[in-house]
């Protein structure tokens, strides 16, 4: 069922984003969101119905669909990739949202939202394989270059920039790490 505003959702989003899927009751959920108890059940059936639909939203908005837009608009692999990691150094420290990543930062101890948030993750590595892949056929990285090894390498420089948002680094400093990861770009 969908959420009754736009409002609620940004509460709960943040909520989540902020604390986590397992820090955040469904006290804390009903006064953000403005509902009580009662109505949350009524619409979701519990809490994890809701983050469910939290991170699915979270994925379409502009703050999950970076990494797709840069894949599809750059001309180049490394553009592409150079492209994410600039934008998620800036989006990361947005002062208009928690910092870092919600997939990053809403981990939880509860083992089913523990798989399924892994799993999302884990998708960011196999699109960055594929990418990776199309690029080495087409003589952009080396032939040697692995694709699934670079795709795990840059998916861990992203998850380590949205910690280091979470613990308060500047844009300038995920732009610095973004720079410097690129130069592990593998030369032709």
């Amino acid at each position: 069922m969908r959420m009754r505003s736009t409002v609620s959702r940004a509460a709960a989003t943040r909520l989540f984003w902020e604390n986590g899927y397992e820090a955040t009751s469904i006290n804390d959920l009903t006064r953000e969101m403005g509902i009580r108890p009662g109505s949350l059940y009524a619409a979701f059936g519990d809490k994890r119905t809701l983050f469910n639909e939290v991170i699915a939203a979270y994925g379409r908005s502009p703050a999950g669909e970076f990494i797709w837009a840069a894949m599809a608009r750059e001309p180049t692999a490394f553009d592409a990739f150079h492209r994410i990691l600039l934008d998620a150094a800036a989006m990361y420290t947005d002062p208009g949202t928690p910092a870092g990543n919600l997939l990053c930062s809403a981990a939880a101890a509860d083992v089913d939202v523990a798989v399924y948030m892994c799993d999302l993750r884990n998708a960011s590595v196999d699109t960055f394989e594929k990418r990776l892949a199309t690029a080495r056929h087409e003589g952009e990285i080396p032939a040697a270059a692995d694709p699934r090894r670079l795709a795990a390498y840059f998916t861990a420089v992203m998850h380590g920039m949205s910690q280091r948002a979470r613990d308060g680094a500047t844009a300038a400093e995920l732009t610095d790490t973004a720079e410097l990861a690129m130069a592990a770009w593998p030369a032709r």
